[in-house]
């Protein structure tokens, strides 16, 4: 098979810009060809605006986008991020080519202008179901009324041109939580199918998560993901076990100044590292407040067989399921999150969730399931 593999690149490479290389890698271990199409943003304040302007449709794209998928004929075509250079524009183009689209969601930006529904550290729905113009009023992209009119524009103008709902034949979102989002913010449900993200098998543990001394944070120091309501926790529990957290972020001068003894910040670390950090803790602590979407920290836990302590939110409630609900906690509560690092002294309910977490990386997580689901998603 022939995959046209379309993505617009964050100038900040996150989570979104490594899945997707990973799947075009995997297809192509696996014997498929891949072409990939990826652009980035631009770099200099002047070009950002013209392009920014140019986000709710941009006509030399939507060329580019004919050009190349004429030239390569493929059998699919994969459209990722679209935000905000290559514009939702490419999609009509491909699809006057008869040339079959599907296009992942990774985030909300369908239905929000920040893509997170999220305002002021919260949950926010506002938009879901209605219309996109509440992202002006709050300035919920870059903080900005130009920015967040021109992400608005871009949902209202092609919502209008039903640029999405005509034009791309599959969507895969990450969860059934984001579908059931996406779908009340007017996706089509008929075209919806649900596939979770993959990672490698970092292989065996060397021991049970209960012989270890220590407990696993791993994310940007930021507020909303729940570094401070967890620091808070800390202090509030007589556990004897040390705290780790590697990340960066702005918080991180607040959090070393605060950190007691017991905990450890090493700042930014390699991905590799993190894999051996999860080989090696007791559980991983997810404590963000936002909509996660496929926290992917989550399935590397769960590959390491490493227990994760969650918050109860959005998609991250039923990835962690699984393990039962003492693991999942409401978030924003440190009273709560002590009494759960407290349940990690009972080295029988770690190791047991420890073997659920595996349990659930070969059956839904892996790099094997991850190219089955893609190829059933393919197959239009």
């Amino acid at each position: 098979m022939k995959i046209l593999q379309v993505h617009n690149e964050y100038l900040q490479v996150g989570g979104e810009d490594a899945v997707v290389r990973a799947e075009a890698d995997l297809l192509e271990a696996a014997g498929h060809e891949v072409v990939r199409w990826h652009i980035a943003n631009p770099t200099r304040p002047l070009d950002q605006v013209a392009t920014l302007i140019a986000a709710p449709y941009n006509p030399r794209r939507a060329a580019e986008a004919k050009r190349l998928g004429a030239g390569a004929r493929p059998d699919v075509a994969h459209v990722h991020n679209t935000w905000y250079a290559l514009t939702p524009s490419i999609l009509p183009a491909l699809h006057s080519l008869a040339v079959p689209v599907v296009m992942t969601l990774h985030n909300f930006r369908l239905t929000c202008a920040n893509a997170l529904l999220q305002r002021d550290g919260e949950p926010c729905e506002l938009c879901v179901g209605s219309h996109p113009w509440h992202g002006v009023r709050y300035k919920c992209y870059r903080d900005s009324y130009f920015a967040s009119g021109l992400a608005a524009a871009t949902i209202a103008l092609n919502r209008r041109r039903r640029t999405w709902s005509d034009n791309v034949d599959r969507f895969i979102v990450l969860s059934e939580f984001a579908k059931s989002r996406l779908v009340a913010g007017g996706v089509p449900e008929e075209k919806v199918v649900t596939k979770p993200n993959f990672v490698d098998d970092p292989g065996e543990r060397k021991a049970p998560p209960s012989a270890s001394d220590f407990v696993l944070f791993a994310g940007r120091l930021i507020e909303g993901k729940g570094i401070l309501t967890l620091l808070d926790a800390w202090s509030l529990t007589s556990s004897k076990l040390r705290l780790v957290i590697a990340g960066d972020g702005p918080l991180r001068e607040q959090i070393a100044a605060a950190a007691p003894g017991d905990v450890e910040l090493l700042g930014w670390v390699e991905p590799i590292e993190i894999r051996r950090l999860m080989l090696e803790a007791k559980a991983l602590v997810f404590p963000s407040e936002y909509y996660e979407n496929m926290p992917m920290s989550i399935i590397e836990a769960y590959a390491c067989g490493l227990p994760v302590v969650a918050s109860n939110r959005g998609s991250t409630t039923e990835i962690v399921a699984p393990l039962g609900e003492r693991w999942l906690v409401p978030p924003g509560r440190p009273e709560r999150w002590a009494e759960a690092v407290s349940m990690l002294a009972d080295s029988e309910e770690v190791d047991e969730a420890g073997k659920r977490a595996r349990a659930e990386y070969e059956s839904r997580y892996s790099p094997e399931r991850g190219l089955a689901n893609l190829l059933t998603a393919y197959a239009l």
